[in-house]
């Protein structure tokens, strides 16, 4: 099974097929409404604009495991995303992305691309030093850390990166723009 093979439920509830995005450059991103790094919305959405019509792009998937920053219900997140960051892209239905309950798209992304490091800097710091507290061998397992993590599918269905939240979004842009 591959990304093609995955699907995701719409906040309508649709069904959407990941071969609905065959031959696109895709960011699949867990998020909250309420976290430290919801402004990564802004950047998201700046990239949506810049690349959409090169053949990016974005399924946001909010999702509350993460000290229950999501809250809204889907209806309620949809509107804050549209007022507080003017997105275009649509937000999926909320899901759980880690666990037994996790959607199959988070499980077969957390499988083609585990869990690399926070990088360096302060932001770093204090997600490893947060994430010792909840789970001590959180480097040698694929879930997902926080909310913001960040998959990148190329245009032939492939998992090409892994940006944790606490990465640049620079970098995230580049690697997008790279596959275009």
């Amino acid at each position: 099974m591959g990304f093609y093979d995955q699907s995701v439920t719409a906040a309508n509830g649709e069904e959407i097929s990941m071969k609905d995005y065959e031959g696109k450059v895709v960011l699949v991103v867990n998020t909250a409404t309420g976290c430290g790094f919801t402004p990564h919305y802004k950047d998201i959405e700046a990239m949506y604009e810049k690349y959409h019509d090169r053949g990016f792009e974005v399924i946001d998937v909010p999702c509350n495991q993460f000290a229950g920053q999501a809250p809204e219900s889907d209806e309620e997140i949809h509107q804050f995303c549209q007022l507080k960051y003017n997105t275009q892209f649509p937000q999926m239905k909320k899901a759980d992305v880690n666990g037994e309950t996790a959607i199959p798209l988070f499980k077969y992304l957390k499988e083609q691309k585990g869990f690399e490091g926070f990088g360096k800097g302060p932001a770093a710091l204090a997600m490893s030093t947060m994430l010792k507290k909840i789970d001590r061998d959180y480097k040698n397992n694929p879930e997902i850390k926080w909310n913001f993590t960040k998959f990148v599918v190329d245009r032939s269905g492939n998992v090409v990166a892994r940006f944790e939240p606490t990465a640049k979004m620079n970098d995230v842009d580049k690697c997008v723009e790279s596959l275009l």
